[in-house]
């Protein structure tokens, strides 16, 4: 099945993007969700429009997300979670967390671009990786404590 995405998805493509799936995924997962669009002939069209205004502004975008990246690797982001005695959380912490704990320090982030090598489930030192643009990912450093 051909489609245009209309959003980011990880590990498929951009908005924008025109990706070749299989019928289910994309008849049950993207369609519905409004993540793609069928593909047609003006369909394509209106993607290579889009792509051009895209390219314009990501030359713009690339400066500041390498500014932006600068500010979250500079210091960790303190992240407040209720805890149990031992240190394990009720929970694990989200990627609306760091988004949050982000906009506290007045860097705006997109929360479906904040990646987890596994679900943050204690208190301590942890990591997380912001697509902050195609050509730029950010490492951040988190602090979760219990609060």
């Amino acid at each position: 099945m051909k489609l245009i995405l209309t959003n980011e998805v990880s590990g498929l493509g951009s908005a924008g993007d025109v990706v070749e799936v299989k019928d289910g995924y994309g008849r049950n997962f993207l369609l519905p969700r409004g993540l793609a669009t069928p593909w047609s002939k003006g369909g394509q069209k209106q993607v290579e429009d889009l792509q051009k205004g895209r390219a314009a502004r990501e030359l713009k975008s690339l400066d500041e997300a390498k500014g932006v990246k600068g500010q979250l690797e500079a210091q960790p982001l303190r992240i407040s979670a209720h805890a149990a005695s031992g240190g394990r959380l009720f929970g694990a912490v989200t990627q609306s967390d760091v988004a949050v704990a982000a906009s506290e320090r007045g860097i705006t982030i997109d929360k479906r671009r904040v990646e987890f090598p596994s679900p943050i489930k204690a208190v301590g030192e942890h990591s997380a990786t912001v697509a902050l643009h195609p050509e730029v990912k950010a490492t951040v450093q988190l602090q979760v404590v219990a609060g």
